[in-house]
């Protein structure tokens, strides 16, 4: 059994799509370290995860990295975007030359050896004002290839997607494992 930790149902059924494993939806609230790499947020989250369960699991951290903003919010999207909200994001972007983002996601495993692996996904697009009325987050204003994900079916999102693309890394090298 490998759990995957988090609370949304929705990752966990994209999970279970690539993963040739029987996933488990986890709700487990672990520590979410402040650091601005996703990478040490998630592995510290699969390890306490880990120590929760008993059993393998993966957590996933994700987070939007806008250019003209040095690379913020980061790992403090959830919080940016709770706070602040997105049209304020675009408006500190729109008069900016450079609309560049990238949503990146890293995927950590845990199985309990001292050694957590992290699968990073990456999709770039750029910073518009709101369109669609799909998705969820920063999606109506991040654009990849002339639509925004809140313009894209979920179908159409994940095959695209940074964490669609985490999971796909993490998913090949479970499968040899």
């Amino acid at each position: 059994m490998l759990h995957f930790v988090t609370s949304n149902a929705g990752k966990v059924r994209e999970a279970q799509s690539l993963l040739d494993a029987d996933v488990s939806q986890f709700d487990f609230d672990y520590t979410e370290i402040q650091s601005p790499e996703l990478e040490a947020i998630a592995a510290r989250g699969a390890r306490e995860a880990y120590r929760e369960v008993g059993e393998p699991v993966f957590v996933d951290d994700s987070g939007l990295f806008v250019d003209a903003l040095g690379g913020f919010p980061g790992p403090y999207s959830a919080y940016v975007e709770g706070t602040v909200g997105i049209e304020r994001v675009w408006r500190l972007v729109e008069p900016e030359d450079d609309h560049g983002a990238a949503f990146r996601a890293v995927v950590a495993y845990c199985d309990g050896t001292d050694e957590v692996r992290t699968f990073e996904g990456r999709v770039t697009g750029e910073i518009v004002a709101p369109r669609g009325d799909g998705g969820f987050g920063y999606d109506p204003i991040f654009e990849h290839d002339g639509r925004t994900f809140a313009e894209m079916d979920p179908e159409e999102k994940n095959a695209v997607s940074h964490r669609g693309r985490a999971l796909e890394t993490f998913a090949e090298w479970y499968e040899n494992q």
